[in-house]
């Protein structure tokens, strides 16, 4: 009989796997990060952004 194993998923620098709190941090502060640049963008624009999300919706 053989058995294979699986490594683990994740991982480090080390080959460590990470913690589901961990990638759940690093998740939400990537998230963050992508939300703010998009915020500035809207600022810089002067708009709502409403628009395009409603033409969307239309169809």
């Amino acid at each position: 009989m053989s058995e294979e194993t699986v490594p683990p998923q994740g991982g480090g620098p080390a080959g460590q796997p990470k913690g589901l709190l961990q990638q759940m941090e690093e998740l939400m502060a990537a998230l963050n990060a992508d939300l703010s640049a998009l915020d500035a963008d809207f600022q810089s624009a002067g708009g709502s952004g409403r628009a395009s999300v409603d033409e969307a919706d239309v169809g």
